[in-house]
């Protein structure tokens, strides 16, 4: 059953193949017989009876920085290892409104930031599976979970999902409203999703996306639905635009291999793909998007490192004292540029229907330490706008992606974009051995 994509186990419960109480306790069997290795959860929940709903029977993995009702909430750090809420946040109740069941909490940096937690790669567990979203990326490539939550800031979907061979999205900013939770820094952080294919991911979008009066930064997408029997339809021979984004002369080989056969078979079914420069101001994004963080991780961190200096990691009082030396004027700035740059992004993109580009430089790095360079997804982050990134390929056993952007609040266009490159791409479903 742990094979089964979100789509198809709805499907196959909807149509009385599967039942759920059946499916939920085979995932959380199979969750307590591999993550010992793994260690994608800080905890996994009981089996419920199974719920009514759309998503009824389903169990989903959510990121450790939102808050679950009963269960432990502990945002990767030791100063919340008791935390319980009272609570949900919004896209907790949202899933079990909609039937679904938590399977557990999976392992996030600290506060999402850069100090790592104990979480393998599936494909080679000497490697890193990516942050902040570690845990929830894991979590589905295993194949214990069908959807997980998790959260970019700078690239903490696009890139465990990358390095772990799953499909991550990170949908136009405020898409998924943020209450309940943790914030990083408030004017750059998304709600995203792993799943194990675009069908998955645009199901979940469709049920997912909404509105919060206590999420001041949310916009709403334009209501979309997807039947899981017809799946999303693909947007046949899109016009994409391949960019170099971030630091290009450090991107690997291996990568820069897969992004180039990849758009060899997107060009020989009928795709057409060009290289394109995004104007001059495009190149500031990086550096406004450090400046953002920077300062508002530090309003909202400042205190709590006065308060438990011995249980702060040195990545987090350097990321505070760095936002407190930055001058107001500077972080005004970088705020305008982003609400120019996100309006003129479609402009920019004139005559293409979406961005293809690398998710990360290259695969997974070895070790547990570094989870791996956000540099090719800060930009994109920055921009809000919708990024979801695809298997494409492999290097000695670890999994490559690509990543495809469309303009702000595109997100169903950029799925149906990613349904025609999947499909073209025809990478058979695996399952690493564990």
């Amino acid at each position: 059953m742990h094979a089964l994509g979100l789509v198809e186990a709805v499907q196959a419960i909807r149509a009385g193949r599967l039942a759920p109480e059946d499916y939920a306790a085979a995932l959380h069997a199979r969750a307590r017989q591999l993550d010992p290795v793994l260690r994608a959860f800080t905890v996994l929940a009981e089996p419920g009876a199974p719920a009514d709903g759309p998503l009824g029977g389903i169990p989903v993995a959510v990121k450790d920085i939102v808050a679950t009702r009963g269960l432990p909430t502990a945002n990767g750090s030791p100063i919340y290892a008791d935390n319980v809420p009272e609570a949900d946040a919004w896209v907790v109740a949202r899933l079990r409104d909609l039937g679904a069941s938590i399977l557990g909490k999976t392992v996030t940096t600290e506060f999402a930031w850069r100090h790592s937690g104990p979480t393998h790669n599936p494909w080679r567990l000497g490697h890193t599976p990516g942050g902040s979203s570690s845990g929830s990326a894991a979590a589905v490539a295993a194949g214990l979970a069908p959807l997980a939550l998790g959260s970019q800031t700078f690239g903490s979907v696009i890139r465990p999902a990358a390095f772990c061979g799953v499909v991550g999205l990170k949908p136009s900013y405020g898409a998924i409203p943020r209450t309940g939770v943790h914030p990083l820094a408030q004017s750059l952080d998304h709600v995203g999703l792993f799943t194990r294919s675009v069908a998955d991911a645009a199901f979940a979008l469709a049920l997912l996306a909404g509105a919060s009066e206590a999420d001041p930064h949310g916009q709403p997408l334009p209501p979309f639905r997807i039947d899981p029997e017809r799946g999303v339809e693909p947007l046949a021979t899109p016009r994409l635009a391949r960019v170099r984004i971030g630091p290009w002369d450090q991107a690997e080989p291996a990568a820069l291999a897969c992004l180039d056969a990849a758009a060899e078979r997107f060009r020989a079914a009928g795709a057409r793909v060009e290289d394109l420069t995004l104007p001059a101001p495009f190149a500031g994004a990086a550096e406004a998007a450090r400046t953002i963080l920077a300062c508002e991780a530090s309003d909202i961190y400042a205190p709590l490192v006065a308060s438990h200096p011995d249980k702060v990691s040195a990545p987090l009082r350097d990321l505070v004292q760095e936002g407190a030396d930055i001058p107001a004027v500077r972080y005004i700035a970088a705020r305008t540029l982003q609400a120019e740059l996100r309006a003129g992004f479609g402009a920019a993109l004139a005559g293409f229907d979406a961005l293809l580009t690398l998710p990360a430089p290259g695969p997974a790095p070895e070790g547990l330490a570094y989870t791996g360079d956000p540099s090719f997804c800060v930009p994109l982050t920055y921009l809000g706008v919708p990024c979801i990134t695809l298997p494409a390929g492999d290097a000695e056993g670890l999994p490559l992606g690509i990543q495809l952007v469309a303009p702000y609040r595109n997100d169903l266009r950029l799925l149906r974009i990613a349904r025609w490159c999947e499909a073209v791409l025809d990478r058979p479903l695996r399952f690493p051995t564990l």
